[in-house]
């Protein structure tokens, strides 16, 4: 797994901090080498035992882990809090439902040592790169956090900023790995929003590219519809100072 994440030395951090400062957001392209963008995409795809994650109004977001779906209570409640995710995004409140593999519960409950998930997790917590993005966000990170994402159709994640400050939440990442050929029509892109629910950017899910946003801020991944291919992939999470 020595490729399994190398930096793109090409990098230009200094364009991409200006463009941080300026905006509170970024998108970084082409931030893995070829090599190592392929190999973590073949990871997500083929190597990944894809859980749900669905989340309803103020209540405690809902993890089902990929064996738990294999189940029939587990499909049970997964439907059930699926519908429960619906209503309340029905009404304007908030939802969430989409594929993941939580890499930090994972490395910790010990579903699979010195798996490919733990490696990369590591990779997120090396000074080279966490030095990368102090440079381009100007922030003192101490941590990160991560989780798989894969959206399918039918897939979302509603508006929401991210307010989790009392936990060192600084910057929010998203680290696309989606086809290199991800159409608009697909969906699955992250959008920022302001006060009146106005766009005021959005992010194309570009293969090997990674965005970084300072939280809180309005955001949302607009819906996957029925027809889009599977899947719009991604390592997320937040980079902390605690």
């Amino acid at each position: 797994m020595k490729t399994l994440f190398e930096l793109n030395p090409a990098l230009d951090v200094a364009a991409h901090a200006a463009r941080f400062a300026a905006t509170g957001r970024v998108q970084l392209r082409d931030v893995l080498t070829p090599e190592s963008a392929a190999e973590l995409q073949m990871v997500l795809a083929r190597g990944t035992d894809w859980g749900m994650a669905v989340g309803a109004g103020a209540a405690r977001p809902e993890s089902f882990s990929g064996a738990k779906t294999r189940t029939p209570q587990g499909q049970q409640g997964l439907q059930q809090a699926s519908r429960n995710a619906e209503q309340h995004s029905a009404r304007g409140e908030y939802g969430f439902r989409f594929a993941h593999y939580p890499m930090l519960e994972a490395m910790r409950e010990g579903w699979d040592p010195g798996g490919a998930h733990e490696v990369l997790l590591e990779h997120l917590n090396t000074p080279e790169f966490l030095d990368m993005v102090r440079a381009v966000t100007g922030l003192e990170l101490l941590k990160a956090d991560g989780q798989a994402t894969l959206f399918a159709p039918g897939h979302y994640l509603g508006r929401h900023n991210d307010s989790h400050v009392a936990e060192g939440w600084e910057v929010a990442y998203v680290l696309n790995l989606a086809r290199d050929d991800w159409h608009p029509d697909w969906g699955g892109y992250l959008l920022f929003l302001d006060e009146e629910g106005d766009v005021v950017e959005g992010f194309r899910p570009r293969f090997n590219a990674l965005n970084l946003f300072r939280v809180p801020q309005p955001h949302l991944v607009s819906y996957v519809p029925p027809f889009a291919p599977i899947g719009r992939m991604a390592v997320t999470g937040w980079l902390r100072s605690r």
